[in-house]
């Protein structure tokens, strides 16, 4: 399948795929939100239970959960957490020790009630709302800001900020599979699965379907990003639910699936970052978190379970490849996986940025040259099987198939764990595969990983980070000699791109000289030391080399390590 047959349109304007916000299955959900979250805490119960069927299990389970949160809020206290937090797991606390003083059937009843307290509370604490007059506001000042920005740096005076003569799609490119998007969500209900490299990528996501004409998607955005002010207000009024990647507990991971499944259901189109952190190494990636992923697969048989109807609504997964040509956050990420690649260390999931920092950040990113594409890749169904534009499911010889005989067994549809928990790691398998497939190589990638295996050949005797201890000032590459490993790397991109199994930006194209120089000007663009350069003699140098691994790792997986001698 060609992927990237639609190639960017400065003036895309698509039309709303439905009318009104008050259509809106987000709209819907957000208006029913009290039923919908009391529908969440009974059912996950019901799931907790089955999990826990013993009084002496869910005790321990009660325990658990209550000792991880205390030792949370001692530890990794966040200023988005409640302010009632210590108190609140102290009482539950004091009422599990409590219980051993009961009569059973008093002791059963008070257990029900925690157990309704804890999951209620952790629902409350996930969902997201969604307002549509602060939604309307959050998306105008976001194409303001965005669209001014943009003007000053193009136009390069003062007075440009107040004009819009240049669109966003002169700095975003989308590409891809734009018309199946819109078709499919149109017959039944997308899942976006995105890679995940910066916080600037559920507001840069959220302008995209935008700017398709989708309805707003319900999104899982990383608790930690309400710590910062500004993200806080934009993503509390584009219907993001929180994820707090630091809870491990049964009751809170059952309840955030919960959320996904019954909103996925009810049929709110649903976007969550599956690889689940910023990726910190900076790679495409590898593996991803099966938890929220399963959501998907779980609603489908639901709603099978629900009709018999062949016209039953389906859950198409579409997958995303963000491309930046540097990212804000790099030299904190790549620390943090060196740290745990190095020491086996636990990283905990913090921003060092605040609002004002950011703020700084956009602005010199949107007055500087530097793009960002976003691909868009096929639908698939909830096994991994791609999509024609009805939303059929296609076999690999391109045949119909019927996705409802998946979970039938003795010609019913019944629920299978293990069956479905196999369905995952297929639809997980396949998300990786399109993730490199759709990926866009840009120059600021190229010359990145270039250089970086060119340095890494001259130490093998050195492990990675013995090499990477090494002084920048030992690292020089002549430039007529990084010139033909370039030439040698880009044709082999191209014939990776002939056979399918990557694509790459216009900009890769053309003069060598004039492409290494763009990729040069745009890799780590804003950081203080510079990943690559050159030097008065023109040779390439770094300022840092953990930076630079860093974008380098961008095209792992391709086996391009084979072209540079």
């Amino acid at each position: 399948m060609e992927i990237l047959e639609e190639k960017k349109n400065k003036n895309i304007g698509y039309k709303p795929i439905l009318e009104g916000i008050p259509e809106w299955p987000v709209y819907q959900l957000s208006k029913n939100r009290k039923e919908f979250l009391e529908e969440v805490t009974q059912k996950t119960i019901e799931q907790i239970r089955i999990l826990r069927p013993s009084r002496k299990q869910l005790l321990e389970e009660l325990e658990t959960t209550v000792f991880r949160e205390q030792n949370r809020i001692k530890r990794n206290r966040w200023r988005v957490d409640p302010k009632d937090d210590a108190k609140f797991w102290m009482r539950v606390k004091n009422d599990l020790i409590e219980l051993a003083n009961k009569p059973a059937e008093e002791a059963s009843k008070k257990e029900d009630e925690l157990l309704y307290e804890i999951v209620h509370r952790y629902a409350k604490e996930i969902s997201g709302t969604f307002k549509p007059r602060s939604y309307k506001f959050a998306r105008e000042v976001i194409k303001f800001w965005f669209r001014r920005l943009l003007n000053g740096a193009r136009v390069k005076k003062f007075g440009a900020i107040f004009r819009s003569q240049y669109t966003l799609q002169d700095k975003i490119h989308i590409v891809g599979k734009v018309k199946m998007l819109r078709r499919l969500a149109k017959k039944g209900t997308v899942v976006m699965v995105p890679t995940h490299f910066s916080n600037l990528d559920s507001i840069l996501i959220g302008w995209v379907i935008h700017s398709l004409g989708l309805p707003a998607f319900i999104y899982g955005a990383g608790l930690n990003l309400f710590n910062i002010s500004i993200f806080a207000y934009f993503m509390n009024s584009l219907g993001a639910y929180k994820v707090d990647r630091r809870k491990k507990n049964l009751p809170y991971l059952e309840t955030l699936k919960m959320y996904s499944n019954l909103a996925i259901q009810k049929g709110a189109h649903s976007l969550f970052f599956p690889g689940g952190t910023r990726s910190r190494s900076g790679q495409l990636e590898k593996q991803l978190k099966l938890g929220l992923l399963s959501t998907a697969i779980e609603a489908q048989r639901n709603l099978y379970l629900e009709s018999d109807a062949p016209d039953t609504r389906k859950i198409f997964v579409v997958p995303v490849t963000l491309n930046y040509h540097f990212v804000l956050e790099a030299p904190d990420l790549i620390e943090d996986y060196l740290q745990v690649k190095g020491q086996d260390r636990y990283f905990a999931e913090e921003d060092n940025y605040g609002s004002f920092q950011l703020i700084k950040f956009m602005f010199k990113f949107f007055t500087k040259g530097s793009n960002i594409s976003v691909s868009i890749g096929p639908g698939l169904d909830v096994m991994g099987n791609f999509v024609d534009d009805e939303g059929n499911s296609l076999d690999s010889s391109g045949r119909v198939i019927n996705t409802r005989e998946y979970f039938m067994t003795n010609g019913v549809v019944t629920v299978d764990k293990q069956r479905e928990n196999e369905y995952t790691r297929m639809l997980s398998s396949r998300i990786v595969s399109e993730y490199h497939r759709i990926n866009r190589v840009f120059a600021s990638h190229l010359v990145a990983f270039i250089a970086f295996e060119m340095w890494l050949r001259r130490y093998p005797r050195l492990d990675l980070f013995g090499f990477l201890r090494l002084p920048e000032e030992e690292l020089e590459i002549p430039y007529d000699e990084f010139r033909e490993v370039f030439k040698k790397v880009r044709k082999e991109i191209y014939r990776l791109e002939e056979n399918g199994r990557v694509h790459y930006a216009s900009h890769l194209k053309g003069d060598a000289d004039l492409v290494i120089r763009r990729g040069l000007e745009n890799v780590g663009i804003f950081h203080l030391k510079r990943p690559l350069l050159r030097n008065r003699q023109g040779n390439i140098i770094t300022q840092d080399l953990n930076v630079l691994y860093y974008y380098h790792n961008r095209l792992l997986g391709y086996d391009l390590e084979k072209c540079i001698g």
